[in-house]
């Protein structure tokens, strides 16, 4: 296989030293010595094999040879500069796989009402969307990013906030026309309350109760604590699970707003014991490893991501 003689910079010297019209003029614009371009000049035709100017004291004229290959010699360098411009434009606009990760209820509710529109805004990059209840490893699971909620543990790992969202006593209207509408915290104990499997602090609910209740388990006025550490007669994994039951009347629940805003404007959940309910807001974070060739990926969803929710700063 035969191989190529000659490099792209002595091509452009060539073509450069035609159109400025003098080697002297050629070394200037290329910023290189007049010594240096004659000699690539006087390369280039050795290793063709052919002359391709015709120097005289006056002017630079080209042989037939150089009419032909200036010509060539111009559409290489034109199919050059559109390769690299075609690069910089592939390495500029986001593409490629991204995974993203996180638990079911933040999915399909701030993540799936937005994947079209960032569908059409970044159509070379390729979502590949996964739930855990969990918190996962990003390599084990090969996560690009994963949305955290709650409190982050210490980690290697970069975090962007989302936002917080606020917890919520609620329960669907007709359970309440079941069962009573709770006047206060101790009448909690008279309903079905749904709560968590796992972990055990989210059955820790944001509630101030009265002086002297002995089911009283953190401080009152810490807002960043639970107040009411319920005896859950359901449980389940999810909160979109939670949801759904207290949806269909199952019992009362404590909710972020993510999950439960719709809801609560249409009427199909209302809130309870709001005069002793502790604000009480969940930090929500994406977390990543910072990766150069990741970047684009990582920062245009979160960036476009972060403009569309509607959570609270």
């Amino acid at each position: 296989m035969s191989t190529m003689k000659t490099s792209t910079d002595e091509l452009l010297v060539f073509v450069t030293v035609i159109d400025a019209g003098s080697i002297t003029a050629a070394a200037e614009k290329l910023e290189q010595t007049v010594s240096g371009v004659s000699r690539a000049l006087t390369r280039l035709e050795k290793q063709l094999g052919v002359a391709l100017i015709l120097r005289t004291t006056r002017r630079l004229q080209l042989t037939e040879e150089g009419e032909l290959f200036l010509d060539r010699a111009r559409t290489i360098l034109a199919a050059l500069a559109d390769a690299e411009e075609a690069v910089t434009r592939h390495r500029e606009r986001p593409s490629g796989r991204l995974r993203v990760d996180a638990a079911t209820p933040f999915m399909l509710h701030c993540i799936v009402p937005h994947v079209a529109a960032f569908a059409d805004a970044y159509p070379e990059i390729e979502l590949e969307l996964t739930n855990n209840e969990r918190i996962v490893d990003l390599l084990e699971q090969r996560v690009d990013i994963a949305i955290r909620i709650g409190t982050l543990q210490d980690s290697t790992l970069h975090a962007r906030s989302l936002g917080t969202s606020r917890l919520r006593i609620v329960a669907s209207p007709g359970y309440l026309a079941a069962h009573g509408t709770p006047r206060s915290v101790a009448a909690l104990r008279e309903h079905r309350l749904i709560g968590f499997t796992a972990p055990a602090h989210l059955n820790g609910w944001p509630l101030r109760l009265a002086a002297g209740d002995e089911t009283h388990t953190a401080a009152k006025t810490q807002a960043t604590e639970p107040g009411y550490t319920i005896a859950p007669a359901l449980l389940a994994s999810s909160g979109e699970t939670i949801r759904q039951l207290a949806l269909a009347g199952s019992g009362i629940a404590c909710l972020s707003d993510f999950l439960t805003t719709a809801d609560r404007e249409a009427g199909r959940l209302v809130t309870v014991v709001d005069d002793a309910l502790i604000e009480s807001r969940q930090p929500i974070h994406a977390v990543y490893y910072r990766s150069a060739a990741l970047a684009a990926r990582v920062q245009c969803f979160l960036a476009f991501i972060g403009g569309r929710l509607q959570l609270d700063a």
